[in-house]
Parts: structure tokens; sequence; C-alpha cells
């Protein structure tokens, strides 16, 4: 019930989060008029980043020199790691290397004694019996690396002797800092548990929500008994109060609903009442009493078939219920998801309401919607929420690659433009059944609602460069 549209806009909403709230990376900025100490110091820092990139694999020269690891052989398990991929995404990290406000190549000459120092340091040696070792893990052994090469390297520190404002305090500084934004690099994992733990949650109350506008017709239906059944007991009664037509209250839609035992049962156990909307039952009642809908239903004479009664509620719930300005307002009081989740809630009851009218017929369906279609289903939005963020910094460089090469200019590069760009290329990939035509649309619809008004051909055009761009890395054969 809980369809593939509705569960991507909750993805990209909770990836969206994640992402704005994770922690990164803190790069240091240089004080105001600093002395001698903390010049050196600050510049050191700078060059230390950049050497952490260096000795991970990633140029940090915009191709202006050779890397100072060419001939040697690669270490497989520092190199273009998690921690280099998300330092080199740091907009500040950048911004240093095109900018080139670092001097690292000072230092190539002794770059590959420290690359072979790293293999020996008892820190590597328990990372690399690490299986799958995560940031955190990644991190540990950087600081092991600073506090034990960088800071000691006897070779290392001559070279940063040349420097003609090196001073042993600055070197500390510089060494200190490093290791400050190494070490204040926060541990992900709770924020990933908590954005899993959320998405699960969104999506049961969007099931809850179903069951509540199902409800809701149901308790609009209790309220006008009860208005006839004041009417009966006023001073002075007139006929029509008396001998009130109660086809309306005893519609067999709204019997059909509170017969089936899964709705009920559903409904007391999530405790679902509007009770404390009264004003929007009421609201809703006097609309719905007021309608052509309901007008025409009362003048035709005769008692009604199931079908005819679940119509009238099919007709109110697109005229009157969903549309209604009270409703919206009530739903935002109720539950944080709710507004979001309206339009495909709405249109699986209405799906539900033809379900019921043929309820009586022994090949009709089932009339309450289970939660998912299928297993598949119940599990992709939690596997494409943790592989996007598991793949995020890959993807991301993958997008942006093609921004700055296209006709778009890479500074009007809405946040959330990338949040659904990521979302999208995670699909892409994770799922080859996935035409990609239909990603393609449910993100570009994504980006149209929640995004600014031209995200969704900017999206278009930088994701139809990725495809190709997959395809011809053989990451991806369909059409």
């Amino acid at each position: 019930m809980i369809n593939r549209v509705l569960i991507r806009i909750k993805v990209v909403q909770l990836l969206y989060s994640y992402l704005l709230s994770q922690n990164e990376f803190r790069i240091e900025a240089q004080v105001e008029n600093p002395s001698r100490d903390k010049k050196y110091g600050y510049a050191l820092y700078l060059d230390l980043l950049m050497l952490v990139l260096e000795l991970s694999g990633i140029d940090v020269s915009n191709g202006r020199r050779e890397s100072p690891l060419r001939g040697l052989t690669l270490n497989k398990h520092i190199h273009q790691s998690l921690l280099a991929k998300s330092l080199n995404s740091n907009f500040e990290i950048r911004d240093i290397i095109v900018k080139e406000r670092a001097n690292p190549q000072v230092y190539d000459a002794v770059i590959p004694s420290l690359y072979r120092a790293i293999a020996e340091l008892p820190a590597y040696k328990s990372f690399a019996k690490i299986k799958t070792p995560t940031l955190h893990d990644e991190v540990t052994l950087w600081l092991s690396i600073v506090e034990n090469i960088f800071a000691k390297n006897p070779e290392f520190m001559a070279a940063a002797r040349q420097d003609s404002d090196f001073t042993v305090a600055g070197f500390e500084r510089g060494i200190a800092s490093l290791k400050s934004t190494l070490g204040n690099y926060g541990d992900n994992r709770s924020l990933v548990i908590h954005a899993r733990n959320s998405l699960d949650h969104s999506m049961e109350k969007a099931y809850e929500l179903y069951h509540g506008l199902l409800q809701l017709a149901v308790e609009i239906t209790n309220e006008q008994a009860l208005r006839l059944d004041n009417a009966k007991h006023k001073f002075l009664p007139t006929d029509a109060d008396l001998h009130p037509d109660m086809r309306f209250v005893e519609n067999k839609y709204i019997q059909a609903l509170t017969a089936d035992e899964e709705f009920t049962k559903f409904i007391e156990d999530k405790k679902i009442s509007w009770l404390s909307q009264e004003s929007l039952v009421e609201t809703l009642l006097n609309e719905i009493l007021a309608s052509d809908a309901y007008l025409e239903y009362m003048e035709k004479s005769g008692e009604k078939t199931l079908e005819e009664d679940a119509n009238l509620w099919r007709t109110l719930y697109k005229n009157v219920i969903l549309p209604s300005d009270a409703l919206a307002e009530a739903l935002e009081s109720k539950s944080i998801y709710w507004n979001d989740d309206l339009q495909e809630m709405g249109t699986f009851v209405l799906k539900t309401i033809r379900r019921m009218s043929l309820s009586g017929r022994e090949d009709a369906p089932q009339p309450i919607l289970p939660m998912y279609k299928d297993e598949e289903d119940s599990h992709f939005g939690s596997d494409l929420l943790m592989s996007a963020i598991k793949h995020c910094n890959e993807y991301k460089e993958m997008i942006e690659k093609f921004v700055n090469t296209s006709r778009w200019d890479a500074d009007r590069l809405a946040f959330m433009d990338i949040v659904i760009m990521l979302a999208a290329v995670t699909e892409i990939i994770d799922y080859p059944a996935i035409p990609i035509a239909v990603t393609l649309n449910e993100y570009i619809e994504i980006a149209n609602y929640y995004s600014t008004p031209r995200s969704g051909s900017f999206i278009n055009g930088i994701l139809y460069s990725v495809i190709k761009h997959l395809r011809e890395e053989g990451r991806i054969f369909k059409n």
C-alpha cells in the first residue's frame, strides 16, 4: 500500500536530514593578527591536511605535478579511503586546493619514507585486520600516524625546518591543530541508525494516516447520527426531526468498513481517533451536508446499494475531505509527517472504498490494503537510504564532476538537488530491474515539488551525464 513513490520521497527527506546533521571535519581558520608561531603553525596545518590527502592517493595539485607516490606500491588500506574522500569533499579543503593556499610539495622528497613508515605502525597493523573499517576506525589510524610519524619523523622535521618561518612552537601548534580536526570528527553511526529508524517510523505513521482517513468518515457519520438524535429531543421537534432520513447514517459502505475486523483492530490498537479534533469533524460534516454530492444522494428515493453508498464517499473524499484546509491544519497538529503523506494516502483511501464496494463478491480483493505490496517493497526504502549514505561521497564526486564540465554553474547547485541526485544515482546502480526512465521521472517530480523551479531540468541533465558515464564504466546495463 505504501508505494515506491512515497518511499522515494521519504528517503530523500531522511537523507537530506542526515546529511545536514552529520558531523564533518571542521577546518580551523587563521586567527587575526597572528604571532610568528601561530602564522607558521597555521601554514603547517594546511600543509598537513594536504599531506593526509596525498598519502591517501588524492591529487591536491590539480594536475600541476606528478604524485609523490608514483612508483610506490599502493597501500590498499589507506588508498582512496573513506576519511580521505570525506575530507576531500569538504568545501573548505577544496578552496585550499583550488587557491593553492597550502605548499605540500616541500615535503615531496620525504613522502615515500613516510608512506612506507605507515605500514610499520602497530595501529596500522591492527587497522589492516578490520574486515570492513568504518570512518571512525580510519580517524583512529590517522591520529596515530600524525602522532608517531608527522610529529616524530626526523626527515619530516628537517623538511619543515627549511621554511624560514619555522618555529618549534609553531610546529607543535600545527600538529595539534591537525589532531584536533581529525579527533573532533564525530562518529556518525548513531546518526545513521537514527535516520533508518526515522524512515521506518515515518512509514508506520503513513500507514496510520491511511487508517485515520478511513476512520474520519466513520466519525463524521457518527456526528450526523448524534445530530439527528438530538433533533428528536428538541422542545418542539418537527415531523422531519422525529422521522429523519437515515440513509446517510446507515450508509452500507460505513457499515462494511466498521465490520472489517482487520480495520477495527488497527484503529483500536493504535488508538486512532479524531475526537480531539471535534471542530474538524463538525466542519467537514457541514461542508458535506451542503455539497452537491450529498444533496443529489439524498434526493434520489429508495434504498441505496453498497456500490452507491461507496461512490458517495469516494466523491466526498475527492471533493470535500481531502482538499479541506481544516484537514490540513489538523494533520499538522497530529503528526509532522502527515501533510506530506496526504496526497498518496488519499489515493489509497479512494482505492480502498472501491474495493469495499466489491466486498460482497466472492472474487473481491481484501478491502484494507497491506502496509507494503510485497516483501521487496518493505525493504526498498531502508536499503536505498543505507546505500545512499554508504556511497554518499563517491556519488557526490561523480555528480559534481559533471556539474563542473557541463553548461550548469556549480554555484547554483542547491543542497536539495544534491540529495535528490544521490538517491537517484543509488537507485540506478542498485536496482537493475527498475527502468531508468521510471527513476528519472520519479526524482524529477520530487525535485519540482521540493527544490527550486529549475531543479527538474537541471537534475535531468546531470543524471543523463552520470548514466552515460556509468554505462561506459560497465556499472549499469539497463536502458
